[in-house]
């Protein structure tokens, strides 16, 4: 059974910084593509960012574009998301997915983690 666990969240002042883990068991983790995704209140789930099952490829949403980092650790299982200046509209329960092929669509992703929670003060 494929589990997804996400870490790392919390509360934090804008202009800071969190990093994100997602640890991944019960698939060939090196065999998928990882990504993020974000859902604020009353809002959709929406793409964060992504990368390929070698790594070789990341990808990112326009509003996360050079604050935020992907990046994977097969030797572990896990994919983090490293947040840089972050805003309060980056305030949302942060998901990660694994998906056959990176995609940043969310129907692409065929198992889900249970999320984590991003506050972000003003």
């Amino acid at each position: 059974q494929v589990q997804l666990v996400e870490s790392g969240g919390g509360k934090v002042q804008a202009g800071g910084s969190l990093r994100l883990s997602c640890a991944a068991s019960g698939r060939t983790f090196s065999s998928y593509a990882m990504g993020w995704f974000r859902q604020a209140p009353g809002k959709e789930r929406e793409f964060v960012s992504a990368i390929s099952w070698n790594g070789a490829g990341t990808y990112y949403a326009d509003s996360v574009k050079g604050r935020f980092t992907i990046s994977s650790d097969n030797a572990k299982n896990t994919v983090y998301l490293q947040m840089n200046s972050l805003k309060p509209e980056d305030t949302a329960v942060y998901y990660c997915a694994s998906a056959w092929s990176v995609s940043t669509v969310a129907g692409a992703y065929d198992y889900w983690g249970q999320g984590t929670q991003v506050t972000v003060s003003s």
